[in-house]
């Protein structure tokens, strides 16, 4: 596999944008009208109200913590866990005997193997979850949507970046009940390779140590 993916690859943000074990790159797309969805077919009047719904849920969030799941086109799975700080940052960190933290303070991603001692960055805004990130969410405006289905309690809303800088195909999985939630999301990269990730123990959290999304500080957890 190679180095770089999101996840988070909002991920929330979001990965793939930036996951792998540690991760697949991302690359670029073109383009379009953010009402368009697939080959220049309009979104209906209930697409439209269930984008904007998803967009309000981002919208309200401020801190979140859990776990997650990994699982990468060769279906290996690795586990860990995460929290969101919007807008802006994130930290998603692999269970031993991984090394891997990903994290985002807001202006970079950085992949950090403490492993391999590397430290690999790029900026936020190049990556397909920068939509979901932001301090006002609005993928109606900021990003390309190709497809939005519900179905009994979950809702599934595939989009792409509108800019051309930035790449990445994300399907984002909402469970509908007891409240909007997000629950997952697959990330597909230039060589149309999916990678998941599903979220669990999802919670509102208090206003994380802001030198978990500091790349600098090069944290991790120690061996148990």
């Amino acid at each position: 596999m190679s180095r770089r993916s999101i996840a988070f690859g909002l991920t929330l943000c979001l990965s793939a944008s930036v996951f792998d074990a540690a991760a697949q790159d991302v690359r670029r797309s073109a383009p379009t009208s953010a009402t368009s969805a697939g080959a220049g077919q309009e979104l209906g009047k209930k697409q439209v109200d269930l984008v904007r719904r998803v967009s309000a849920y981002f919208n309200q969030i401020t801190n979140l913590k859990g776990t997650f799941l990994q699982t990468s086109a060769d279906n290996q799975r690795l586990r860990g866990y995460f929290h969101i700080s919007r807008p802006g940052r994130f930290r998603f960190e692999f269970n031993p005997p991984s090394r891997v933290v990903i994290l985002a303070d807001g202006h970079h991603v950085a992949i950090q193997d403490h492993d391999l001692n590397t430290d690999d960055r790029w900026e936020l805004s190049y990556t397909p979850f920068r939509a979901l990130l932001k301090k006002d969410v609005d993928l109606l405006r900021d990003a390309r949507i190709v497809e939005v289905n519900e179905a009994e309690d979950m809702m599934v809303v595939v989009f792409e970046d509108r800019d051309a800088d930035t790449s990445g195909r994300i399907t984002l999985f909402m469970a509908l009940k007891p409240a909007l939630q997000i629950k997952a999301w697959i990330t597909r990269d230039a060589q149309g390779l999916d990678t998941r990730v599903d979220l669990t123990e999802v919670t509102p959290s208090e206003e994380p140590d802001a030198g978990l999304f500091d790349p600098a500080l090069k944290l991790e957890r120690k061996a148990r």
